[in-house]
């Protein structure tokens, strides 16, 4: 156990300190922390706990939807990193109010997209496929390919696996990329992507029968004999 933290702490210096990405784990993090948080508290308000505050609603009893606090902290965000682009420490708070703006925002994408309240509804699901994309964006941007390779060896080399098994790495990188193609093909564009950096995930999804109407299902339609 102390040789998997050990590795992943290495993985951490360089794929994130070294390279000065801070930033961007903290843009990450404060993102995937403030859209957790808000949708706890909408499915804590929507089930009436008493002792959680409730909608924010001006005088007139308009209801100010979150998105709006989130707009507002990206406006600011963006104005003062761009503007501004203040030192440290503030900067470190410039990009934790950008994550937090952007967690709030795009918990309601569905709204916006839709321009109606579609929070709780089937379009609702929309806001989710959102967030999951982002946060892989993200991620990828964040981390990149080396850091996968060292926590990939971190994750293999207790189970009997070599410091040198680098090539075997990335080939199962490349199967997960392929399968995560099949995945989309068949109209599971969400675990398609988050397959392409968990491997057993696209297999899964590969595996999974294509939603009708996908291109998959179209081409398979169009190259099984009527009857068959």
């Amino acid at each position: 156990m102390d040789r998997l933290f050990d590795d992943l702490a290495r993985a951490y210096d360089r794929g994130i300190q070294v390279p000065g990405k801070e930033l961007h784990f903290l843009i990450l993090l404060s993102f995937l922390v403030s859209f957790a948080f808000i949708r706890t508290s909408a499915h804590m308000i929507r089930a009436q706990v008493s002792w959680w505050p409730g909608n924010v609603e001006t005088r007139g009893g308009t209801h100010i939807h979150h998105m709006v606090w989130g707009i507002l902290l990206l406006i600011t965000a963006g104005y003062a990193g761009i503007a501004v682009a203040p030192p440290s420490p503030w900067q470190e708070i410039v990009a934790l109010a950008f994550g937090i703006g952007l967690g709030l925002t795009l918990d309601e994408f569905a709204l916006w997209l839709n321009l109606e309240d579609v929070y709780w509804a089937q379009k609702g699901r929309q806001s989710i496929d959102a967030v999951v994309v982002t946060a892989l964006l993200l991620t990828v941007a964040l981390l990149g390919l080396s850091f996968w390779i060292d926590v990939y060896q971190a994750l293999l080399v207790p189970l009997g696996w070599r410091d040198e098994s680098t090539a075997i790495i990335v080939a199962i990188q490349a199967l997960a990329v392929g399968l995560a193609v099949v995945c989309v093909l068949k109209g599971r564009v969400i675990v398609g992507i988050a397959g392409a950096f968990v491997p057993i995930l696209a297999l899964a999804g590969a595996l999974w029968p294509a939603v009708p109407g996908s291109r998959w299902s179209r081409a398979r339609a169009r190259t099984t004999p009527p009857g068959a």
